[in-house]
C-alpha cells in the first residue's frame, strides 16, 4: 500500500536536519573518541558535590514519575529569583521552553525576528510553526540591539529572539542597554531574553528582575554554570499570566524526577557556583592566551567558551576545525556570514586545554597548507 496519511504541510517540507551534530555522533563516525571534549558548551567541571550527593540518594525512587507540577523546584526558584511561585515555569531546558513560547505567539506566516548566526534552536521551533524567520545581522560580533529593533517595527513581529550574554560570539550588552531595548519594543511584542550564560557573565549584565513587564519572557538553564546539560532542565519566568499560558502547553511530565531533585540541590550550593565562575574566568584566560600566542584574537566573552577570529575567511575557519576534529580535538565554529571567520572553544579541565595547546599550531598549519 503506497498511499500515506496526510501530513502537516509545515513539517512535511522541512529539511531532515538537526541543528547540532553531537560529538557522540562524530565520534561513531570516527570510530574514536575525542581527546579534549571543548565544543559543546558543558561545563566539564560538572555538578557540585552535593547535586551529586542528592542524586544518587534519589536514584532508588526513580520508579516513580515526577512531580507535574515541579512544585519543589518551582518554589526554591521563586525564592531564589524573589518573585512569585506562579512567576516561574520549568522546562526541559531552554530548548524546550523556545519551543512553548514560540507556539504561543508564531503561527504560519508571522514574521519572528531574531540575529543572523544567533542559536539555531530556536529557529528550527519558528520553522516548525511556519513562520517567517527574519534574521539580522550582527554588528561588531555582538547581536544588533538596533537592528533587532528595527526589523520588529518593520515587520510588525510579535516574537523577538536575544540572548544575553550570545552563543556563538560570548559577547554582551549590560543591562542598560538591554533595559533601554526592552523600553523601546512595542506592547505587542514579546520578547525572550536567553539568559543561559547570566551566571558566567558580569552581573551588569543582567537587568534587574521586572515580572510586572508583558512582553517580556527570560530563560535560564542548569545546563552551564550548574554543570547539569545532561539532565534537560531550565527555567523561564515574567509575568503570571504569560507563566500561565506557558503551562497551558508544557509537557507536564517532561521534566523528569532526577531533574527536579538535581535543580534543587543545585541552587542550594551557591558556594559551588562561585567557585565554578572562578575557573571559567581563569579558562576563558588561557584560552585567550592560546589564541593569541598563535596569531588568533580572542573575543572578549562572558561565557563559558571563547570564539576566536581565524584571521581570514569561513573556508579558512573551516579547515583549523577541520584539523583540531583530526586530531582528537571536539570544538565547533560559528556558520553565519560575518561570523564564520571564527572557531569557538569551550572552557575545559587543564588536561584538555593542554591537549588544545598542543594540537592548536599544528591545525593552524594545516590549514595553511604547510
Amino acid at each position: 500500500m503506497s498511499v500515506r496519511p496526510p501530513q502537516n504541510p509545515v513539517i512535511a517540507a522541512l529539511p531532515v536536519t538537526v541543528p547540532f551534530v553531537g560529538p557522540e555522533n562524530q565520534e561513531r563516525t570516527r570510530g574514536r573518541p575525542f581527546r579534549a571534549r571543548i565544543g559543546a558548551n558543558e561545563s566539564s567541571f560538572g555538578p557540585s558535590p552535593s547535586v551529586v550527593a542528592a542524586m544518587n540518594a534519589a536514584a532508588p525512587e526513580m520508579w516513580k514519575y515526577c512531580d507535574p507540577d515541579n512544585h519543589d523546584l518551582k518554589a526554591a526558584l521563586a525564592a531564589f529569583l524573589r518573585v512569585g511561585y506562579d512567576n516561574v515555569v520549568v522546562g526541559e531546558g531552554i530548548d524546550g521552553l523556545l519551543n512553548l513560547v514560540v507556539r504561543m505567539y508564531a503561527r504560519e506566516g508571522t514574521p519572528v525576528v531574531t540575529s543572523l548566526g544567533a542559536y539555531p534552536t530556536f529557529n528550527f521551533h519558528v520553522a516548525s510553526v511556519g513562520a517567517r524567520l527574519v534574521a539580522v545581522p550582527f554588528r561588531d560580533d555582538r547581536e544588533s540591539l538596533e537592528g533587532l529593533l528595527d526589523a520588529v517595527k518593520r515587520e510588525n513581529a510579535p516574537l523577538v529572539y536575544l540572548s544575553n550574554p550570545d552563543n556563538p560570539m560570548g559577547t554582551w550588552w549590560e543591562a542598560s542597554e538591554i533595559q533601554r531595548f526592552m523600553d523601546a519594543l512595542p506592547p505587542t511584542t514579546m520578547l525572550i531574553l536567553d539568559e543561559a550564560y547570566g551566571e558566567t557573565g558580569p552581573a551588569s549584565a543582567l537587568p534587574p528582575i521586572d515580572v510586572s513587564r508583558l512582553n517580556l519572557v527570560r530563560m535560564r538553564t542548569f545546563s552551564k554554570a550548574y554543570g547539569l546539560a545532561g539532565i534537560r532542565c531550565g527555567y523561564a519566568f515574567g509575568d503570571a499570566e504569560v507563566i500561565r499560558d506557558v503551562e497551558k502547553v508544557r509537557n507536564h511530565y517532561g521534566v523528569s524526577r532526577m531533574a527536579q531533585i538535581a535543580g534543587v540541590a543545585a541552587l542550594a550550593d551557591q558556594a559551588w557556583l562561585t567557585s565554578v565562575q572562578g575557573k571559567v574566568a581563569a579558562g576563558r584566560d588561557r584560552i585567550a592566551g592560546i589564541a593569541r600566542s598563535n596569531g588568533l584574537k580572542p573575543i572578549a566573552s562572558a561565557t563559558n567558551f571563547v570564539t576566536m577570529d581565524c584571521g581570514a575567511d569561513g573556508a579558512f575557519a573551516m579547515k583549523v576545525l577541520q584539523g583540531l576534529l583530526s586530531r582528537d580535538v571536539f570544538v565547533r565554529k560559528p556558520m553565519a556570514p560575518g561570523l564564520d571567520r571564527c572557531i569557538r572553544v569551550s572552557v575545559g579541565l587543564d588536561h584538555e586545554l593542554d591537549i588544545f595547546a598542543e594540537e592548536l599550531p599544528g591545525a593552524l598549519a594545516a590549514a595553511r597548507g604547510n
